[in-house]
């Protein structure tokens, strides 16, 4: 009776990660088919993109990373590019340490492994919102997240590959990206703080478009961060 009552609510946790993640394969699968195809053309054999793909999980590095190596940029450019675009994940782990880092070694590994842009905000989102949840529900609900979004990424990534040329230009699948990041964030401005930083990255990001691929978003990420901090500790002062 114990051991059933303490793993309930960690399979509740794991379905209701499942639930909240699924209604991203609706963007992640054409977002992966796509770089499928832009690999491809690319030139990169089904085995290195499909390494890519699955080595990385990280969708907005991964275009950077192969529009380098089509423009014949070096190979320490393309990692700093990529680099630069992923930076955000080092700010995603830092954030969740407080609710994560209690648990198991191999467990924080496969969460570094699958922390993604989804799987960051739905969670941080649950946690935020919920901070009675135990540790162990908190990493079933980050893996049941994680669970309708990984394999398909991978998936879609091996049928746009092996599409290529076959899909039309009419469809624009490259449509997907900025409405997948747009549902992700739109829903987590809760404050004056995070309009600033959002309004200051989208501003600066448009005025630096024409800097090497991941330079101009990396600046505008600093300068959102600044911003938010910077709002933050006037509206705490004004509140005194």
């Amino acid at each position: 009776m114990t051991t059933s009552t303490v793993k309930a609510p960690a399979k509740s946790a794991y379905w209701a990660g499942v639930r909240d993640g699924a209604p991203f394969i609706l963007m992640a699968g054409p977002f992966a088919t796509l770089f499928g195809v832009i690999a491809t053309d690319a030139g990169l054999t089904l085995a290195q993109a499909m390494g890519f793909t699955v080595l990385v999980i990280a969708g907005a590095a991964q275009f950077a990373a192969v529009q380098l190596m089509v423009e014949n940029a070096s190979i320490a450019f393309v990692l700093l590019a990529a680099l630069a675009v992923n930076l955000r994940m080092a700010m995603y782990s830092a954030s969740l340490v407080p609710y994560l880092g209690a648990a198991p070694l191999w467990k924080r590994a496969l969460i570094a492994y699958l922390n993604f842009d989804q799987t960051y905000v739905m969670s941080i989102s649950r946690y935020e919102a919920r901070p009675e949840m135990s540790v162990p529900d908190r990493v079933s609900y980050f893996f049941g997240v994680a669970t309708p979004i990984a394999p398909l990424w991978a998936v879609m990534t091996l049928v746009g590959i092996l599409a290529g040329k076959a899909i039309p230009d009419a469809w624009a699948l490259d449509f997907i990206m900025p409405i997948m990041f747009l549902a992700m964030v739109a829903p987590m401005l809760k404050s004056r703080a995070h309009l600033a930083a959002a309004g200051v990255s989208v501003l600066v990001a448009l005025a630096l478009t024409e800097l090497p691929a991941g330079t101009g978003l990396l600046i505008a990420a600093g300068a959102a961060m600044l911003t938010g901090a910077l709002v933050e500790t006037w509206m705490e002062r004004r509140g005194r």
